[in-house]
């Protein structure tokens, strides 16, 4: 008959477990490493590319005409804004588990996407600048002359898109990072699982008064039983 007791697991096979976790994990810490670096680093693109010049031109006849100029903010408050909200999401990712972190790294990848989107399309639109030659030469009706694009949309667009990465980053791997209150769980199972210490007894089987001292520091009941 066949005994129903399970068999220890030998050695080799907790070694070769052992190997396997290995690799994963560290792939894991990599994979985190890359979205968090790459999140933080597109948000950061993003909001001060917000601040910056994206648009100048003239008031008036290109060249003898009032200079104005728009920044991103003026042109376009959705990259910021999305910045933020994806930030939010990324530190979120590593509050939550289970369903909940995939979710929080969908809309951080949207959050990238639709920053992204924005940059790109706000490239072509002068209406801030046109508010801007109105403003300056007093006319509802003025337009922008001369105009031209700088560099930072194309800068909140990289923005945007290391955002998008880092959300398809989490939304492919997330499932092997570890979560910020792992560590905290693990503790905490540890020390209700560790017994509570005993005053040690003479060799009489009497306790000594230092021991009951001892014992009531610790918040123990000295004439227990044990």
């Amino acid at each position: 008959m066949t005994s129903a007791v399970p068999q220890p697991r030998s050695t080799a096979d907790a070694e070769g477990t052992a190997v396997t976790r290995g690799p994963r994990r560290a792939g894991g810490r990599r994979s985190m490493a890359v979205a968090l670096s790459g999140g933080v680093l597109g948000a950061a693109l993003v909001l001060l590319a917000a601040g910056k010049t994206w648009q100048h031109g003239f008031a008036g006849t290109a060249g003898a005409g009032v200079a104005v100029h728009a920044s991103g903010g003026q042109v376009t408050a959705v990259p910021g804004a999305l910045a933020l909200v994806g930030l939010a999401a990324l530190v979120a990712v590593f509050a939550v588990r289970g369903a909940a972190r995939r979710v929080v790294s969908g809309l951080l990848a949207l959050c990238g996407a639709g920053a992204l989107l924005a940059a790109l399309f706000a490239v072509g639109d002068a209406s801030s600048l046109d508010a801007a030659a109105a403003a300056a030469s007093g006319l509802t009706r003025a337009t922008a002359t001369g105009t031209a694009t700088t560099a930072w949309p194309a800068v909140s667009a990289a923005g945007g898109a290391l955002l998008l990465l880092a959300g398809a980053t989490a939304v492919l791997r997330a499932g092997s990072w570890p979560g910020m209150s792992s560590r905290y769980e693990r503790d905490t199972a540890g020390t209700a699982r560790r017994p509570t210490a005993r005053p040690a007894r003479a060799a009489d089987g009497e306790e000594r008064p230092e021991d009951m001292w001892k014992a009531l520091d610790r918040g123990e009941d000295p004439t227990d039983a044990p």
